[in-house]
């Protein structure tokens, strides 16, 4: 027995690497003891009752045990030689079906890979497509993706069969892991070495490229599909890839094409491929081939879904046909297709915005007996509808108080929208009391809220409060946006501080936010206010070199500078230039600062010609049109009395 031991012993020390001294020798006979009763199979007493000849279910059930105890000495010992040395006295054979349910373990990622590699180094065993597939999956659960592309790497170039189907699976796990440029790579590696894609393959790489946003890569790809011959011939996946993809890129006369290809091939649209296309005629403002679409559908026997109706009264919403809208929704719900939160939050939004509040808020109640819970976007729309309405702020506040108790979080759009609102109805307290409340709750801040209040500060002359809410933003941004210094340079200028606004124009390009067509805008109209036209017509000089293309808003500003302070010549001759050189169509403001400057200088004749071509071009004379004509008639008849009293 002595002998043996120590035969053991040198067996064994090399292997585990620890000094051959007595005591170790002995704990390492007791652990492989350990190991062998712990695995050792109960022996079966006398008195276990008898089920028959049954060895199957004692085989299956031994199997079982066995599979449990191996669990355990994994979990336990890792993967080494107390785990190899259990697959020995249990007898088990490695191979492939053994690999794949160690994988499948719930062990660490690193035993599954020692486990692994020890395998594949055993005679007469070789990986193959399933092991390997197996183990990148570990590695993708575990979001190991550099050992993962690693070992889709070691696939690759060993000797083991990738099919079409593998190859699909890779590309779907790569794409998942964001690495599409990887994906791109081994599907074309595999392609010329391994195997030929199918269908299958090539909808795996265009829906994963879809998915990145790499729409311009996708057409490609196609056409390389088209060029494999047969058995990879687009399918129903390609072709709603494909349309959803040239939709998404714009390019709507693409996916027209492919739409009516894919019906010559014999292919059947699906109700998902419907409705982009429908999307695609809306867009470009065919409403009657959109419905003829919807017709054509119901035609083929393909339902239209909850995302078609959709789209559809999205689309006639858009187009201003409100009342279509709703009809299709009543018979939507009619035909008992049901709606989801996003259908219902569209008609709610087209019934605001044409200022159908009532049957907005009931849409909005009804909500919970078609099963939808109306969320932020909901309560962001109704709110935002109510402002529109000139609903009492009372029963804005009340809503908005619901929104919270029902366990729905404001969002900063919500918060934006109520500070707009409230600024709109000359409650600047509740507006400053929302930014608070926005600020509490650790929304960042929004420009479109502060740009809200400080206007409506600055038109309640209190431009330090205006001042120090500017300040505010940019030393929490870093910088301001574009829009809120251009309100800032509109009003410094409106209260003659001009140069002020200038040193704000400066500081926009210093900290490299460059201006906006509202911000020259503003400066310009500071400028004209200020009696500078000259220095203003420079300004709109320098917009045009700089690329900021110029507003017919530009245009009326200067005009307005040429009209009080140049006579009617110089406006007249800008107002023809707007018409010819510049391509610019006046607008009433256009109209009416030309028309006030010539009845200002007694040019009746000429006002009359204009009010008539204003007509002529579909603009209608308003308040201001009139008064301009009033005030200059009571200007002249003055100056004649004053003239004839003078005279005698």
């Amino acid at each position: 027995m002595r002998a043996e031991g120590k035969m053991l012993a040198k067996s064994i020390v090399p292997s585990r690497g620890i000094f051959t001294c007595s005591c170790l020798l002995e704990r390492i006979k007791q652990t492989e003891n350990e190991i062998v009763q712990m695995f050792k199979l109960a022996s079966p007493k006398d008195d276990t009752p008898s089920f028959g000849n049954h060895p199957s279910t004692r085989r299956s059930m031994s199997a079982r045990k066995l599979d449990e105890r191996f669990i355990r000495i994994l979990k336990i010992f890792k993967w080494g030689h107390d785990a190899e040395k259990a697959l020995e006295v249990l007898k088990l054979k490695v191979d492939r079906r053994l690999v794949r349910e160690v994988l499948q373990v719930d062990v660490e990622i690193n035993v599954k890979l020692h486990f692994f590699k020890w395998a594949g180094k055993r005679r007469h065993f070789e990986h193959d497509s399933t092991t390997y597939m197996a183990l990148i999956h570990c590695l993708e659960e575990a979001k190991l993706f550099g050992p993962m592309w690693k070992m889709i790497q070691e696939m690759v170039k060993s000797p083991c069969v990738v099919g079409p189907a593998d190859l699909s699976e890779i590309v779907r796990v790569l794409g998942r892991a964001k690495m599409v440029n990887k994906a791109l790579s081994i599907f074309y590696h595999i392609k010329t070495r391994k195997c030929k894609p199918t269908a299958s393959t090539y909808n795996s790489m265009i829906l994963m490229l879809m998915q990145e946003g790499h729409h311009e890569k996708v057409h490609e790809l196609y056409n390389e599909m088209c060029g494999e011959g047969t058995n990879c011939f687009p399918d129903t996946v390609t072709y709603s890839a494909l349309i959803s993809t040239f939709a998404k890129l714009d390019r709507n006369e693409s996916a027209i094409r492919l739409f009516d290809e894919m019906k010559e091939n014999g292919l059947y649209p699906t109700a998902k491929i419907y409705t982009t296309l429908l999307g695609v005629f809306f867009k470009i403002d065919n409403v009657e081939k959109a419905l003829g679409l919807v017709q054509e559908m119901k035609e083929k026997g393909c339902a239209p879904t909850v995302y078609t109706y959709t789209e559809m009264i999205r689309g006639l919403g858009s187009a201003g046909r409100v009342e279509e809208a709703y009809s299709i929704f009543l018979n939507m719900i009619n035909d008992g297709c049901k709606p989801d939160v996003v259908l219902m939050n569209n008609v709610i939004n087209i019934l605001g915005r044409r200022g159908r509040l009532a049957d907005a808020v009931k849409l909005f109640e009804n909500m919970e007996s078609f099963d939808c819970t109306p969320n932020v976007v909901t309560y962001n729309t109704i709110i935002k509808s109510m402002f529109e309405s000139k609903s009492p702020v009372s029963e804005i506040v009340l809503l908005y108080e619901k929104m919270k108790n029902n366990g729905v979080n404001p969002s900063s759009f919500t918060y934006s929208i109520l500070i707009d609102g409230f600024c709109k109805k000359n409650s600047l307290e509740k507006a400053l009391l929302m930014l608070e409340e926005m600020d509490e709750k650790g929304f960042p801040p929004c420009p479109a809220a502060y740009c809200s209040l400080i206007n409506s500060l600055c038109r309640a002359k209190r431009y330090d409060a205006a001042h120090e809410l500017f300040q505010e933003l940019k030393e929490n941004c870093g910088s301001s946006s574009a829009r809120v210094y251009a309100v800032m340079i509109k009003h410094l200028g409106k209260c003659g501080r001009l140069t002020e606004a200038v040193d704000l124009f400066d500081e926009m390009k210093r900290l490299g936010c460059p201006p906006d067509v509202y911000a020259y805008n503003a400066l310009m109209s500071g400028m004209v206010r200020a009696g500078l036209t000259d220095e203003a017509r420079s300004m709109l000089r320098l917009m045009e070199e700089n690329g900021c293309a110029p507003d017919l808003n530009s245009y009326n500003i200067i005009l307005n500078g040429l009209a009080r302070a140049g006579g009617p010549h110089p406006a007249m001759e800008m107002f023809e230039k707007m018409k010819g050189d510049w391509k610019m169509k006046p607008d009433a403001v256009s109209y009416n600062t030309v028309l006030g400057c010539l009845s200002r200088a007694g040019m009746f004749e000429e006002a009359a010609k204009l009010m008539k071509e204003m007509r002529s071009s579909g603009l209608e004379y308003d308040r201001i049109t009139y008064s301009s004509i009033l005030e200059a008639v009571g200007k002249v008849d003055e100056d004649c009395k004053l003239a004839s009293s003078s005279s005698s």
